[in-house]
């Protein structure tokens, strides 16, 4: 069995990222902008952001919900203090916690929005047991998250210099559904898809992935990356990637999703 990542570097990670996250972060806001028209007509009286990050969603959920009583949660607590100094529109409480541990009573949430932030939970079964138990019957839990076929380029170009973990892996909507088997969730909606960034060189992938704290947070890694012989063994299996327009393509493996509380 795989060992499991360290939620400690993956918040300090994302701590460390905030001041250059939003910089680097199109495709993150491209997928909230999607994942926000998914929210629904009927307003709730309390929802959550679940993994708010650097706060993107927040003035568009303020905006359309006034009257609801809106909280950011995330695990890194360097996330919710950039939000809290940049972002005009705020959240009537931040809470930094662990998804897998929601600090809620059961039955006291009406909607669960959440966009690219489940991926990093370890145990997703755990993960929709905390969401069923606090929505009320009726709520919903609205996400967008990361398959696995997610920078499958950097992880084949990786697969050419060494067999160590270098590129993150995320769990496949079969599991996701088969992980709610055993709470009261429906599904609603489903869709799946993969967007492609594309980049001149394989260093500014390298770079926005630090800059937006989403590299390589496996427990097992190299430490470092080993040189420049290393690299270039990389950036040279990366070529056969290229495109005719001449650039390198980075494709993200995206599932939008809707479940519904059981009555």
């Amino acid at each position: 069995m795989m060992a499991l990542r360290d939620k400690r570097l993956v918040a300090q990670a994302f701590s460390r990222a905030a001041p250059s996250y939003d910089s680097v972060a199109a495709l993150q806001r491209s997928v909230a902008d999607t994942l926000l028209s998914w929210l629904p007509l009927a307003p709730p009286q309390r929802l959550i952001d679940l993994g708010s990050g650097t706060g993107y969603a927040t003035p568009q959920l303020r905006q359309r919900y006034a009257e609801a009583g809106l909280i950011s949660l995330d695990l890194a607590e360097g996330m919710l203090q950039y939000a809290r100094v940049h972002r005009e529109a705020r959240a009537d409480l931040s809470i930094c916690a662990d998804a897998e541990a929601l600090p809620f009573a059961a039955g006291s949430v009406d909607l669960i929005f959440s966009s690219l932030a489940i991926q990093w939970c370890e145990r997703p079964q755990r993960l929709f047991a905390e969401v069923a138990r606090v929505l009320r019957p009726g709520g919903r839990f609205i996400v967008a998250t990361l398959g696995p076929a997610t920078l499958d380029e950097l992880r084949q170009a990786w697969a050419a210099v060494d067999d160590d973990i270098h590129v993150n892996s995320f769990v496949p909507l079969a599991s996701l559904r088969a992980c709610t088997a055993g709470a009261p969730l429906t599904a609603a909606r489903e869709l799946c898809e993969i967007r492609q960034l594309e980049y001149d060189r394989l260093n500014e992938l390298m770079h926005e992935l630090k800059a937006l704290g989403a590299h390589n947070v496996n427990p097992r890694r190299q430490q470092g990356l080993g040189g420049p012989a290393r690299l270039r063994t990389l950036a040279k299996a990366y070529e056969r990637f290229r495109l005719p327009n001449g650039r390198l393509p980075a494709s993200y493996e995206l599932y939008f999703l809707e479940w519904i509380r059981d009555q």
